[in-house]
């Protein structure tokens, strides 16, 4: 397997790119495979959080020296978001890029989830995928509402499109979206990897929609966009607590530096699109070098060596494939939970009295209002039943009724048919 530490590096100054090359062709949005979009969603969001990171570490630095360093690696991370953002064409609507992002959001908290050793860290995951799912079938419904594109023509047969665990019942206290840390110095590499690769994609899927949902064409898909945002905080909250707040902010740097490299790497690997494949080569060599740095910077400040934390050879690589089935697996049997401070447990198990239900009856209680349910009722209304793309029905029974939309489930103490 690849060893990121065993490369030689490229001189830092390499990899500043001039305007020609930082700005790429753009695929084609009638011919582009799905997880292409997907590669360059998530990895969009990693160069995003690899900035966001950097910023804050340089706003708690007193050191000159390590905060021109930081600019550096910086100012070469911010081309390569740009590098990969701007490989989105320009005839591609914002709802078409939103329904990647919940693509992105599905197969890979569905991959990361099974290959998570953690047993705490894996439910967690699995937790947060039924909702995403959910924002997959509700945004796919207004796309199909407002410009009559069906979005199995974006993601192909790669993955379904049918109710989640409904995103009514999502919105939770605050209180209860805290999750346990864990340890960065004893945890898997692979649980370091996961933890921080989902919170970066998760915070690049809220900061998308906070900034952009309010541009869209009408009220309703506003409307959703913002209720969305709202579940998008609640699960960035749920994710950045997994990391663990005692490492360093070198030794967070390291890890970010890997990830990257690991990431890379993985999409290289099974890259089609020539084109941005040759993008990922450039990308991981960039990255190499960075990483090199993060090395000498943690042993020059805090005399630690990076074999203190990471392997060097990279665990099983990241390669996105039809996870349908684990999906429909985990909503046939997670459909009801939702979360009681650190732990997650079935709704009908909550005290009558729970944060659960002061917080749906702060935000839900005209239900008729709440966006998620209002566009799926409005296409139901057109087209008499809602829009999916299924192998088959829906695994949780009281979600196979097209004419209604469910919005008691995984919400309220009435009895359901799972």
């Amino acid at each position: 397997m690849f060893n990121p530490f065993e490369q030689k590096p490229i001189p830092m100054g390499e990899g500043v790119m001039d305007w020609k090359t930082m700005y790429p062709k753009p695929y084609s949005k009638h011919e582009v495979d799905p997880y292409t979009k997907v590669r360059i969603i998530l990895m969009n969001g990693i160069e995003a959080e690899a900035i966001i990171f950097s910023h804050q570490f340089h706003r708690n630095c007193n050191n000159n020296e390590l905060r021109r360093e930081l600019a550096m690696l910086r100012r070469i991370e911010q081309q390569q978001q740009k590098h990969v953002n701007w490989l989105k064409p320009i005839d591609e609507t914002q709802i078409e890029t939103t329904i990647g992002y919940e693509h992105v959001a599905v197969d890979l908290t569905a991959w990361l989830a099974q290959n998570e050793p953690d047993p705490y860290v894996k439910e967690t995951l699995d937790f947060a995928l039924l909702e995403d799912f959910d924002h997959l079938y509700r945004f796919a419904n207004l796309l199909n509402l407002d410009y009559s594109i069906p979005a199995h023509n974006l993601v192909k047969s790669y993955v379904e499109i049918t109710p989640g665990r409904p995103t009514i019942a999502e919105h939770r206290h605050p209180h209860d979206t805290v999750r346990n840390y864990v340890d960065f110095k004893t945890a898997d590499i692979r649980t370091k990897l996961n933890t921080l690769i989902i919170t970066s994609g998760e915070q690049q899927t809220m900061n998308f929609y906070i900034n952009l949902g309010n541009t869209y064409i009408n009220d309703l898909g506003r409307q959703l966009y913002q209720e969305i945002a709202m579940i998008e905080e609640e699960h960035v909250t749920q994710y950045g607590s997994l990391l663990d707040p005692n490492a360093t902010w070198l030794e967070n740097l390291l890890l970010h530096e890997y990830m990257e490299c690991y990431l890379y790497y993985s999409f290289y690997q099974d890259e089609l699109d020539k084109n941005v494949k040759s993008v990922w080569e450039m990308h991981l060599e960039q990255e190499i070098a960075h990483l090199h740095k993060a090395a000498e910077l943690l042993e020059r400040y805090e005399n630690k060596q990076w074999e203190e934390f990471l392997p060097g050879t990279f665990p099983r690589l990241l390669q996105f494939h039809d996870t349908r089935d684990y999906v429909r697996k985990i909503l046939g049997e997670q459909i009801e939970l939702t979360a009681d401070k650190e732990v997650l447990k079935n709704v009908h198990d909550l005290p009558d009295n729970h944060t659960f239900f002061w917080y749906q009856e702060k935000v839900n209680h005209d239900v008729s209002s709440v966006p998620s349910h209002v566009v799926i009722d409005q296409h139901q209304r057109v087209f008499e039943k809602d829009y999916r793309a299924e192998v088959e029905p829906n695994p949780v029974r009281d979600l196979r009724d097209r004419t209604v939309d469910n919005t008691t489930i995984a919400r309220t103490k009435e009895l359901s048919r799972v």
